[in-house]
């Protein structure tokens, strides 16, 4: 577990689900020992797994202290650049509340990372007018960056070459009140702890939606009760076509409102599946224009990033967005006011294919000898039964993740461990139909019953009540849902003790018969087996005696104590 990553695991709640690998776009999972943990040279940082973890083992590093810590012992600015989403998370708070409540935690400022978003769109206008005919792709989501970068390298020189909104506005934050301020985005973004992390001397730390609210909740504040600060405004202005920003299709309409994109086709496209469709086939993009693409991984856009509190309602929460800005005139005039040209470097993590030799030999562990016996079931988070072979070679993933194979084996292991234990077993269903029993068990219901399990070993399928009296025993606990129940019956002479246990409560019960009536080994028995362990184990005890010391002559003894105690009982008897 390593907490200094975006996303880490909670080691002692991953519950071996697999749903993190099923849902992973990119399965960056790693199962080793039974535990789900992010690969995060492989990681996309998209949150995916965080959201669908059903134990919440995915966790969000909390940069809280760190922030605290800058606030407390710093000589100089500390402030907040607050992701235009906020709007639509908080819809029943104005700006003023919001600014008041930030400033009471002790920052010393509030600004809109969409004044970075608008010099973004100014730069990109720009790069698109300017540049010879070709497809563009904006740069302005962390996720979608990482993912060109390490799964389609053949794409980053598409990527705009400008650096993100909120680095944007920490340039710009710089240049207002020196480069020693201290810039803390808080937004709904994870892959943004990841781009904090790369450039720190631009952005310090990022807080989630998530953190704010805990820390409001630490320090009691309610935003329903805040006492309104004279400073309550944005800092050095507020922000105006950036606001547009959080929801699909928002930079491209930023960049129309600076003016008209002659010559450019444009397009939005958002969820982290239309991005990879996207991608796979972006070499077939043509067009006599510059074509623009708009991608987000978030669905709807920011306005459902992975830490936003409600994943939903997204119409709700873009008619928020749009509120902001239906008051701007239709034409904004900008030119760039910052340097922010930025080359992406790629960083290739897809594995080389592994031969068909070894990837046979790791179906073949898992019970795969021939194409038919490939299910392609997903229940180990993966598409196919090679592509789990593939990660088990790759060391992402183990063999014990084949779900369908650890239940044949499990089958296996149980059937074989029922034929040979002494005692009679027997497992019925809620129908108090036999779903296995053992030899032993056919004997004691009698020659019938022997003969019939001869020809169908288990009985599968047989009526227990016609088998043996006993069905209302198993009919109780069933019904009781008890996790247990014992009781003798007689039975032809006979007292069976009967042992009952609930396998799948009020499902499926186990019972274990034994017949008490018969003795289970005769004392002589004993003392010659006793005998027997003292001859064959002799010489090794006096091997080993130098290092038992007493323990070798005390362990003779007791042997010899039992054998005379039983002696002593035969010849009194």
């Amino acid at each position: 577990m390593n907490r200094t990553q975006p996303i880490f695991t909670e080691q002692t709640e991953c519950q071996d689900c697999y749903k993190c690998v099923r849902s992973c776009p990119v399965k960056a999972i790693k199962i080793e020992g039974g535990v789900a943990s992010v690969m995060d040279e492989l990681c996309i940082f998209c949150g995916t797994c965080v959201e669908i973890c059903p134990a919440s083992a995915k966790q969000v590093r909390n940069d809280r202290r760190h922030v605290e810590q800058l606030i407390h012992a710093s000589d100089c600015k500390v402030l907040v650049s607050l992701a235009p989403s906020w709007a639509s998370e908080f819809p029943d708070i104005s700006s003023q509340v919001m600014i008041s409540a930030l400033l009471q935690l002790g920052f010393d400022g509030v600004s809109e990372t969409a004044l970075g978003a608008q010099e973004v769109s100014t730069h990109t206008a720009q790069l698109l007018h300017e540049a010879e005919r070709g497809c563009w792709i904006s740069s302005a989501c962390p996720v979608v960056v990482e993912y060109i970068k390490k799964y389609y390298p053949q794409h980053i020189d598409a990527l705009t070459s400008l650096v993100s909104p909120v680095l944007a506005h920490s340039m710009m934050l710089k240049q207002y009140y020196g480069e020693e301020c201290q810039v803390v985005l808080i937004g709904p973004c994870i892959a943004k702890k990841k781009e904090s992390d790369e450039h720190p001397n631009l952005l310090s730390a990022v807080l989630t939606f998530e953190d704010l609210r805990n820390w409001l909740s630490k320090e009691g504040i309610d935003l329903q009760s805040v006492v309104l600060s004279p400073d309550a405004r944005f800092i050095p202005q507020a922000a105006e076509e950036g606001a547009l920003y959080p929801i699909d299709g928002g930079m491209i309409d930023s960049m129309k409102i600076e003016g008209e994109l002659h010559g450019v086709r444009s397009m939005s496209l958002s969820g982290i599946e239309n991005v990879v469709h996207t991608l796979e086939n972006f070499d077939l993009l043509q067009s006599d224009d510059n074509v623009f693409v708009e991608l987000l991984a978030c669905h709807g856009g920011c306005i459902n990033g992975p830490k936003t509190q409600h994943r939903y309602a997204t119409v709700s929460k873009r008619l928020h967005i749009l509120d902001r800005t239906k008051d701007l005139v239709r034409e904004i005039v900008r030119t760039p006011a910052l340097t922010i040209e930025h080359h992406f470097p790629a960083e290739p993590s897809q594995q080389e294919p592994f031969s068909e030799i070894r990837i046979r030999e790791v179906l073949r562990l898992t019970g795969k000898y021939r194409p038919e016996d490939e299910l392609n079931c997903g229940g180990c988070g993966y598409n196919s039964c090679r592509e789990l072979a593939a990660a088990v070679l790759a060391g992402k993933a183990e063999t014990e993740m084949c779900v369908s194979y650890m239940r044949q084996l499990a089958q296996k292991k149980a059937n074989k461990l029922i034929k040979t234990m002494p005692s009679a077993v027997v497992i019925v269903d809620k129908q108090l139909k036999i779903i296995e029993c053992n030899q032993n068990f056919a004997k004691i219901a009698g020659e019938e019953t022997e003969a019939l399990f001869s020809v169908r070993e288990g009985l599968g399928g047989a009526v227990l009540e016609k088998i043996l009296p006993i069905s209302h025993l198993f009919r109780r606990l069933l019904q009781s849902g008890d996790d247990a129940l014992e009781q003798d019956i007689h039975l032809q002479g006979r007292i069976l003790r009967c042992s009952l246990f609930s396998i799948e409560r009020e499902r499926i019960v186990g019972g274990i018969l034994h017949d008490i009536t018969a003795p289970i080994m005769e004392k002589n028995e004993i003392t010659q087996r006793a005998r027997q362990v003292i001859q064959k184990n002799l010489k090794t005890v006096q091997n080993i005696a130098y290092l038992l010391g007493e323990n070798a002559a005390e362990t003779e003894m007791t042997l010899n104590s039992i054998i005379d105690a039983f002696h002593d009982d035969k010849t009194q008897a």
